[in-house]
């Protein structure tokens, strides 16, 4: 009997039909020599400071860095019950062997490996990497696992990643928070990331546009200009001189110009393309991906390569021959064309999986049983799939020189020579979604045949105004692209890895910014909010440096390869957190207070912000912390005392506060005591009473 564990239950379900695991049991599947179960996702994860301490239960700088000696994990509360479960059944004794189905990369690595850790299961573990969930490629997996060790080093990574992630991001964001006495998220990826953010904002609120002019003549039907004249009296006189003259062609240049198709889709790129066309999200797209392939719809979308492997030749053919079945792409009666397979194939740029295709499974496909942006986003994937094997997009270009009066006018067009895979863009353009040209468009871009020496008389000049562009804010499409390529500069040209954060992580990274309110969405824009632009001003350089962090995924992915131990990839991280306290140690007092717009009581004992005073309540001024301390609250009213502004303060800055006339209701007398104040994480306050030595004196209660 061995027992299987994926990553979700729609994946386990997939496994467990193909190898017969039919008898459902409480969260798993049975079959006559196999038990399928799954994780819902991150079932186990790294345990907060207070674990290890109840004293980091207050944010205090001096207690930095927190660096634990022996990582701990923990249960996530609302999933204790599968954990449960699947401990049960690693430790059976009718367990002879466990499967890693987890989905084939670092994160998969990461879920199982805490899952099986904290059981302590001592198993034999095999591992199943497949690229799809179709039953061919499970049944195949299934009959050719491999050996757990062979993914050892990729483990590592993802506890290497998943630490170092832990280390900044509490160490940071405790530091920069007490330091400012405000909340201020610090993140290893998410801070290089908001920091182009608000680069681009910088370049855009500075720029200075300049008015231009451009010339433009009428020969006969052909526009020719001369652009960019900056000198208003320049581009008027030019304009006058030329108004009613000879102009005579210079120069006529033909060349014929081939444009490759496009690569398949990786993550990254299909997340681009679908917020151009569609505007979904990273995350969106990530997300509607991810469903598609639990549907056994298109291969594992979480992939940075953009080839297929070539013993694919096959499966490829089939599968653009389904495509034009499904969707009738170029018409009911044309036949496809035998797609150019070979030009996606290369063994040699396939990591741990090729790019994203449609299955065969498209074949069975009800669309109209699909939600929308499923639908979208699959038709998308197909249709990019027979363009990057179609034929190159050739067209011939003439470029045209035009002098008159001393100067050079230029014009360029373009003739169609073989649609090639451009055709395949018109599928988005039209409402019947098929590759038709749009010969209105193409002859918008042609120009007349002209010769040498040509002469057009009494032309018409124009002078038209014109300014120059600032940079454009980032959209959802061009930050993905940023954060793909940040920091190439500073690598050599072998590096294999680039980039912040991975295909896999990058639409999270974005949607934490937004969460934490550090950029918003406006349109498809994104943009910085003040306080994103502010935290960005106080950081170090090294903190949100694109290079810094590129560098890390770098060495994370030689880790995966067994090429640097994971010792040394921390060793940097924990360095990293040295420099920025010694940094924090020197920060002035004055700039401390950069944020305190009104006179604050202390500072809260869950997150270190400010904490101030409203009519009822005194409050954290973090919007995600709840701490508070009413007024009015239910402990102190039972003796009759209603919390003031000293006590509150005397709370906050050493946890107790002595109070003198408390009334006890049962023996009818004031008495005085210290009050104690415990906080959880959740912000959650408990009080509590000690008494002094000195007893209290009795003292009848005026009626």
């Amino acid at each position: 009997m061995y027992l299987v564990i994926a990553e979700k239950p729609s994946v386990s379900r997939a496994i467990a039909e193909v190898i017969g695991a039919q008898e459902r049991e409480d969260g798993y599947l049975r079959g006559t020599d196999c038990m399928v179960s799954w994780c819902f996702g991150h079932l186990v994860e790294y345990v907060s400071p207070d674990a290890y301490d109840e004293k980091f239960n207050q944010w205090r700088y001096e207690d930095l860095p927190i660096i634990p000696k022996d990582w701990k994990v923990t249960v996530s509360e609302d999933k204790k019950d599968q954990f449960y479960i699947l401990k049960r059944l690693l430790n059976s004794p009718e367990i002879e062997y466990v499967v890693n189905a987890c989905d084939a990369g670092r994160e998969g690595e990461l879920i199982f490996k805490h899952v099986y850790d904290l059981s302590g299961s001592k198993k034999p573990v095999k591992r199943l990497w497949i690229s799809s969930l179709e039953d061919s490629a499970i049944f195949d997996g299934m009959q050719h696992l491999r050996s757990a060790e062979e993914y050892r080093h990729l483990a590592e990574a993802a506890v290497c990643r998943s630490q170092a992630d832990w280390l900044v991001g509490m160490n940071a964001t405790r530091a920069y928070t007490t330091k400012y006495f405000k909340k201020l998220t610090v993140g290893r990826v998410q801070t290089p990331t908001l920091a182009m953010l608000v680069e681009r904002a910088r370049q855009i609120s500075n720029f200075q546009k300049e008015k231009y002019f451009n010339v433009e003549l009428d020969c006969d039907g052909i526009p020719a200009v001369k652009s960019k004249i900056f000198d208003p009296d320049e581009a008027e006189q030019l304009r006058s001189r030329c108004q009613g003259s000879e102009a005579i062609i210079t120069a006529v240049k033909e060349a014929e110009k081939k444009v490759k198709a496009p690569k398949l889709y990786d993550l990254t790129t299909l997340q681009r393309e679908a917020n151009r066309i569609y505007g979904m999200t990273a995350k969106q797209t990530l997300d509607t991906a991810q469903s598609l392939y639990e549907k056994k719809l298109i291969t594992y979308p979480r992939t940075d390569s953009q080839y297929l492997t070539e013993d694919m030749e096959q499966t490829a053919r089939n599968v653009v021959r389904q495509i034009y079945e499904k969707y009738q792409l170029t018409g009911p009666f044309d036949q496809p064309e035998q797609p150019d397979v070979k030009k996606v194939m290369n063994n040699s740029k396939v990591t741990d999986h090729h790019a994203i295709i449609p299955t065969m499974e498209l074949t069975s496909c009800h669309m109209d049983e699909l939600k929308s942006w499923e639908e979208k986003i699959l038709f998308l994937i197909a249709v990019h799939t027979v363009m990057a094997m179609s034929k190159n997009h050739i067209y011939q270009e003439t470029e045209i020189e035009v002098e008159c009066q001393g100067e050079v006018f230029k014009t360029k067009g373009k003739t169609v020579l073989q649609d090639g895979w451009k055709i395949f863009e018109n599928c988005f353009k039209n409402k019947d979604r098929m590759a038709i040209a749009d010969p209105d468009q193409e002859m918008k871009e042609r120009i007349p045949k002209v010769t040498k020496g040509q002469t057009f008389y009494a032309v018409a000049a124009e002078k038209t105004e014109h300014f120059t562009s600032p940079p454009k804010p980032y959209s959802e499409d061009t930050l993905l692209a940023a954060m793909e390529t940040a920091g190439n500069k500073e690598f050599d040209e072998d590096t294999e890895k680039k980039g912040l954060g991975t295909p896999a992580t990058r639409a999270g990274i974005i949607e934490k910014l937004i969460y934490s309110q550090y950029a918003i969405r406006k349109g498809k824009q994104i943009i910085p909010t003040d306080d994103g632009k502010v935290l960005v001003e106080i950081l170090p350089d090294f903190l949100k440096s694109a290079s810094m962090t590129a560098e890390w995924e770098n060495q994370l992915l030689l880790m995966e390869h067994g090429e640097i131990a994971p010792e040394q990839f921390m060793t940097g991280i924990k360095n990293m957190l040295t420099m920025m306290l010694n940094g924090c140690d020197a920060i002035s007092e004055e700039e401390t207070r950069r944020f305190q717009t009104r006179e604050s009581i202390g500072t809260c004992p869950v997150c270190g912000s400010l904490v101030y005073e409203s009519k009822t309540n005194f409050y954290c001024s973090n919007h995600d912390c709840h701490f508070a301390l009413w007024k009015d609250n239910r402990y102190l009213q039972s003796m009759e005392k209603t919390m003031d502004k000293k006590m509150a303060a005397e709370l906050l800055k050493s946890g107790s506060v002595h109070v003198k006339d408390l009334y006890s209701k049962k023996k009818n007398m004031y008495f005085e005591a210290d009050l104690h104040m415990d906080t959880d994480e959740t912000g959650k306050v408990n009080f509590s009473l000690s008494f002094p030595k000195k007893k209290p004196k009795n003292k009848s209660k005026k009626k």
